[in-house]
C-alpha cells in the first residue's frame, strides 16, 4: 500500500459519522446496505449521509452499485484488510512474541492480519 493511499483512507476515517457508515458497512458485508437503510440505521438525513458516503467510496473503502432506484453501498473488505496490514507490518521488529503477547491481550485473533510478526517467524526459521 502506497503512504498517500493511506492517508487517504486515514484522513477519510478522521469523521465520526464516516467512520460508523464504514462499520456498518463492515458489519453487513459481503452484501452491503442501500443508502435508505444507513440512513435509517445511524439516523443521519440522507442529504448529509449522501456527502459522507461520496467521501468513502472516493476512498476506495466501499462500492456503489445502482439496484433500480437506490444505491447500494459495500464495503471494501481487501482494502480495509491491507489498511490493517500496512499498520501492522512492523509490529515489534525483532521482538514478535511481545506483538503477539499484545494481540493476545487485546483480544485480537492471533492470525488477523496474518502479516503481524508472520515475516519475523519464517525469517527465524530460514536461519
Amino acid at each position: 500500500m502506497e503512504t498517500k493511499t493511506a492517508t487517504t483512507i486515514f484522513e477519510v476515517l478522521t469523521s465520526e459519522t464516516r467512520l460508523a457508515v464504514f462499520r456498518l458497512l463492515v458489519k453487513y458485508a459481503p452484501d452491503g446496505l442501500v443508502a435508505g437503510e444507513i440512513a435509517l440505521m445511524l439516523d443521519i438525513p440522507k442529504t448529509n449521509l449522501s456527502f459522507h458516503l461520496k467521501n468513502i467510496v472516493h476512498s476506495g473503502l466501499a462500492s456503489m452499485e445502482r439496484e433500480g432506484r437506490h444505491t447500494r453501498y459495500r464495503a471494501n473488505i481487501p482494502l480495509m484488510l491491507e489498511t490493517i496490514a500496512y499498520l501492522t507490518a512492523e509490529c515489534c521488529t525483532g521482538n514478535p512474541d511481545q506483538c503477539r503477547n499484545w494481540r493476545v491481550e487485546s483480544g485480537v485473533a492471533p492470525e488477523f492480519p496474518p502479516t503481524c510478526c508472520e515475516g519475523e517467524n519464517r525469517n527465524a526459521e530460514n536461519t
